[in-house]
Order: C-alpha cells, then structure tokens, then sequence
C-alpha cells in the first residue's frame, strides 16, 4: 500500500469518527433541549436521520449558540451540585480544637455551667 494511500485511508477514518461524533452531539443536544416540544424533537430527529448531512448543518445553524449554552448551564449545575455536596460532607469547617476553645472560653464567661460545658464538649468529641 502507497503512503499516499494510507494517509487517505487514515483521514476517511477520521472523518467518519468525526461525522459519528457530530451526530451524536446533535442527538444529545436535540433530546436535552428543555425548550422544544416533543413534536419539535421528533421534527429535528427525523429531519437528522432522514437528510443526514443537510439535517446536522441546519440544526447547527439554527441553534448552534443555543446547544454552547445548554451546555455550560449543565456544566455549572453540576459544578454547584458537587460544590454543595463537598460542603455537606465537610460541616462547618470548624475544627474540634476551635469549638473546645470557644466552649472553655464560654465557661469561663460563666455563660456555660459545668455540666453543660462537659455535654458539649463530649459532643463536640464525638
């Protein structure tokens, strides 16, 4: 096999993983759109498999920036979802070696009775 012929070769493989990969994007996109109706969805599709290629270029066209920013809202959701999930795993951030300081500093004030003081300091152990 001549070198110019793999080199061809290997560029149609390419472009078919890159025509694959497009049309699954387009699929995606098209069944996530909270903003189209399922007679919408159902248009595009069948539009997408019927015309393939003229279907994927007027979908891209039309609501090519509108697919970029359904997916940076669904990058952001779940970037606050697992911030929120780190901060709950986490508590308060606060170390038990802060927490007994504030509740000595407590008693000292006379605003803890001994008996409290010890309750939250086993709680705060625990």
């Amino acid at each position: 096999m001549p070198l110019l012929d793999l080199l061809f070769t290997m560029l149609w493989i390419y472009l078919v993983f890159l025509w694959i990969w497009l049309v699954v994007t387009v699929f995606i996109d098209i069944f996530r759109s909270p903003d189209l109706s399922g007679w919408g969805k159902a248009g595009w599709s069948l539009f997408v498999i019927v015309l393939p290629l003229l279907g994927v270029l007027i979908y891209m066209i039309v609501r090519g920036s509108s697919m970029q920013q359904r997916k940076y809202d669904d990058v952001a959701a779940q970037q606050q979802a697992t911030d929120a999930y780190i901060r709950s795993v986490a508590g308060s951030g606060a170390s038990v070696s802060d927490e007994l300081a504030k509740l000595s500093a407590l008693r000292s004030d006379g605003t803890l009775s001994e008996a409290e003081y010890e309750q939250a300091k086993a709680k705060a152990l625990a």
